[in-house]
């Protein structure tokens, strides 16, 4: 059981505990390698890292947490919350709902009732998110969407043009859900568009310390505990949360939040990315993946993670009471 002690690890000791997971799960060698993007099969699975940032800016991190990969799913969320920036909670939620589906992240499906997407998390909804995104053109949806990777990393990113290829090349399936959506209203056209965007947001490229920036700034509220700019409108901050912990981790969402308690996303390049409103952003970089897509290494720490400092919110709010 967690204990007040344990929220408040001294640097050291929580750095010492990094170590140790990474020690223990370092031989771990369960899963496999995303192949079905030719490019993500090059990557060496035996890459590693953990890195913990929280919001007073502070940094821990063990392996190589400088390695860049591309981030993938996790683009999901920052991409989202652009759209609800552009447009506002009531009209993203008439085109992406809200809703976890039970099924895998590339499924197929939209919500037979409404013909929405059923959340931005999957690849359907993620398209439709992707689809709203403002500007002039093509150049300039894309500079605003790396310019807002750039707030919440606080470095300018590029993307990956041979993994943008591949997955353009590939891209088979996603197209379908495009062409679905297209028919059903909740994208218009041309299609291609916003399938190119979709590719270049997900080949978006970035290591570990990257990505606990990046959910350090969501456990800030919206502002990057590293360079003090705003990244997103604190308004939002709390639609994107809700929508990481329901739908986050795809089919696996629902054990997700029994066991970890916290809003997370993965991506099939290895990363997962959590969130600790009001303390800390966790990533974990680990390219074997399990059957639903999520890293082995990464779920495995995240679960060690939560229940040794006391992570779960309802574990937290519990404490808290306790205090009062």
């Amino acid at each position: 059981m967690a204990n007040q002690e344990d929220l408040a690890k001294p640097p050291s000791s929580l750095q010492s505990f990094l170590e140790d997971l990474h020690c223990k799960y370092k031989p771990l060698q369960n899963g496999a390698v995303a192949n079905y993007i030719p490019e993500l099969a090059k990557v060496d699975p035996d890459s590693f890292s953990i890195c913990i940032v929280t919001v007073d800016g502070e940094v821990y991190e063990v392996g190589d947490s400088q390695q860049l990969f591309t981030i993938q799913s996790i683009s999901k969320v920052f991409v989202y919350g652009l759209a609800l920036e552009d447009h506002g909670r009531d009209y993203i939620l008439t085109r992406v709902g809200v809703e976890p589906t039970g099924d895998a992240f590339n499924a197929i499906i939209l919500d037979e009732q409404s013909k929405r997407p059923y959340n931005p998390m999957v690849n359907a909804g993620a398209i439709a998110t992707t689809s709203l995104i403002k500007g002039s053109g093509a150049t300039e949806r894309l500079n605003r969407m790396l310019d807002m990777f750039r707030r919440y990393i606080g470095r300018d990113v590029f993307v990956d043009i041979s993994v943008f290829t591949s997955e353009r090349t590939t891209g088979h399936r996603n197209r379908a859900m495009a062409h679905l959506m297209l028919n059903f209203g909740m994208i218009d056209e041309p299609i291609d568009t916003a399938l190119d965007l979709y590719f270049q947001q997900c080949a978006v490229m970035v290591n570990c310390h990257d990505l606990a920036v990046m959910a350090a700034t969501l456990a800030n509220k919206g502002v990057n505990p590293m360079t003090k700019e705003q990244a997103v409108n604190s308004r939002y901050v709390k639609d994107i949360l809700s929508v990481m912990y329901t739908c986050g981790m795809y089919n696996f969402a629902g054990e997700w939040a029994y066991k970890v308690g916290i809003p997370a996303k993965s991506g099939i390049s290895g990363g997962i990315i959590a969130v600790v409103p009001d303390k800390m952003g966790i990533a974990v970089f680990s390219p074997r993946l399990d059957a639903r897509g999520n890293s082995v290494r990464g779920v495995k720490v995240c679960e060690e993670l939560s229940q040794h400092l006391g992570l779960h919110l309802f574990e937290c709010a519990r404490l808290v009471k306790s205090q009062e």
